[in-house]
Order: structure tokens, then sequence, then C-alpha cells
């Protein structure tokens, strides 16, 4: 079979109850919550259990939260001796990647992102930034759409995800033009998304400063197999390279769709959505629909990858 990239969610995917039934059922998902709960001196494990989605929604909870269940996958998943050739992870799914890839310390990870998720949330005024979702309509027009509906304030292309979606993030108001815009342009759909900030986009510019102190200040060895960057689309495998792509992410697209077709032109065939829910999945099928598209995050979906890529295996051998 080709190579298998692990691919980790990011903001949205959360979801009440998610990793509870792994963390029962296998110690190193355990040990993981457990360690989480010791570093943030709250327990994050108990609000992925047992909390409302609206404690989960708070960008200062969701983004430590996403990780935690996401590096207890990936463990559980080492464990059972399915480690990837390649690990990508969109926006804060990238903290998720670099644990995996053995780069970024687990606990220096939660700090991070329970900070990043802290400084995003504060560094906007609520109300005065604000993100959509443009389905429908090319990169190309989504970016024309943005200049024209702009007006001297921000309003950009943020995550280019498939060939069929572009979020974009930027000022409330010309972000508002801009759905208007693109729904003359023939755009399917067109929505204002629930989020707290204007991610990835120049509002981010003074939170970017703020984080980089921190990512400077932690320790990012050289990664056992390569990521595929957000900011470039590119691979990288040296610590200072990971970093770097961290600190110009906050404020620079996701560029996801590139990422994708970047991981298939080297030879990967399967992706498995690593943590929970499905998003990355759907806009992998929007993108090649000839990739196998896996994914865990409880024990049944655990089960299905793993029988599915022995079956794969056996099938090549």
């Amino acid at each position: 079979m080709g190579k298998v990239a692990f691919v980790f969610s990011g903001q949205a995917s959360q979801y009440p109850g998610m990793g509870k039934e792994l963390a029962e059922k296998y110690p190193v998902a355990k040990s993981t919550f457990d360690e989480a709960d010791k570093v943030l001196g709250f327990s994050i494990s108990k609000m992925c259990f047992e909390s409302s989605e609206e404690e989960l929604k708070l960008t200062a909870n969701t983004q430590p939260a996403i990780l935690t269940c996401s590096v207890a996958v990936a463990r559980v998943l080492a464990e059972k001796g399915l480690e990837p050739d390649f690990v990508a992870g969109h926006s804060l799914g990238e903290y998720s990647a670099l644990v995996c890839a053995g780069s970024l310390k687990f606990a220096d990870a939660v700090r991070l992102v329970r900070k990043r998720g802290t400084s995003m949330q504060d560094a906007v005024p609520q109300g005065v930034g604000a993100m959509a979702a443009i389905m429908g309509l090319s990169h190309a027009v989504v970016a024309d759409v943005c200049k024209r509906a702009a007006n001297d304030e921000v309003c950009a292309p943020a995550n280019l995800n498939s060939p069929d979606q572009t979020v974009i993030s930027g000022h409330a108001g010309a972000v508002k033009r801009a759905v208007e815009l693109a729904s003359q342009a023939g755009a399917k759909r067109a929505v204002i998304l629930p989020v707290s900030a204007p991610f990835h986009s120049a509002l981010m510019a003074p939170m970017q400063q703020k984080l980089e102190q921190d990512l400077r200040a932690t320790e990012f060895a050289d990664l056992r197999v390569p990521l595929v960057t957000n900011v470039d689309a590119d691979t990288v495998t040296t610590g200072s390279e990971a970093r770097e792509a961290l600190i110009r992410q906050v404020s620079m697209p996701v560029r996801w769709e590139e990422s994708v077709r970047l991981l298939i032109d080297e030879g990967v065939n399967t992706f498995v959505e690593v943590g929970p829910g499905r998003v990355l999945t759907g806009l992998l099928r929007q993108t090649e629909r000839s990739a196998g598209a896996l994914n865990v995050e409880d024990e049944k979906s655990l089960v299905v990858t793993l029988e599915k890529i022995a079956a794969a295996r056996s099938d090549a051998a």
C-alpha cells in the first residue's frame, strides 16, 4: 500500500463526550488526559467528557481540549502499531501534529494552545471581527470578492480548505459585505461562522507577537516524520522550521487544499483523521475522491481503521 498521513483537526471539531470512551478503555489515553489536567491546573478531561457545548466552544477551552483528545488518540494508535509517514494539522491541529511527530513535548503544547486560545479570544473585541465560509466558488473568485468588499477594512481568505470551500476572515462589516457579494457571484452557500475572532487574518498580528515570544521560549526538536505546514503547504523536518511556521500561521491563511495535494504527490493514499469529528475527512473527499479517508475518535472508528489498514497491507504484501 502507499503511505499513511495522520491529519489533525482544528477548532469546530469539538463535541461533549469526546475522548471519554478511549480514556476509559486505554491507559495511555487516560494518562494523556491526566497529564493535561495537571499541566493546566484544572480538569480539561472533565470538560471534554461532561461539559456543555457552550463551555467547550470558548476558544481558550476548545484548543487544549481538542489537542488533548487528538494526542490521546494518536498515542493509542502508536500502541496498536500504527505510525504515520507524514503529519499535517489544520490550524490548531498543527500543534497536535508536532506532538505526534516528536517535535513538541505534550505538556508544552498544552500550555501553548491554552495561551493561544486565550490570546485569540482577547485579540479583537467581541463583534469587531468575523469569519464566513464560502462554498462553490474558486479561491481566486473569493479573493476578488474579499478585495471588493474590504473598503479599507481587512477582509481576506483565511482557510483555503478544498476546491469547493474557502473561509474568509476580517472586520465584521467587510466579511458581511463579502458574503453578499459571494452570493451574487453564484456561491452555493455563504454563511457567517460562529467563531469569537477573525483567525488567520492581519487583525491577529498583535496576538502573533505575543505568541511568538512563547514559541521562541519553547524547545522544538527535529521531527521523526515530515510535517506539511499550513502556511507554506510544504514539508519541514527541523524544529526551527516548525516553530517559524507556527509563528507565521497566526495571521496567514491555512493552505489546506494544497497541503493535501502535496501529500498525495508524496505517495500518500491513506489519510487518517486523528481526533474528534470528521471535518478533514469531508474536505479530503471534496479535494481528491480517490484517496482513502479514515478517522479515529472512539473505539468503533479505531477498530474499523486498524482493520482497513491491516487488510490493505496484507493485500500489498
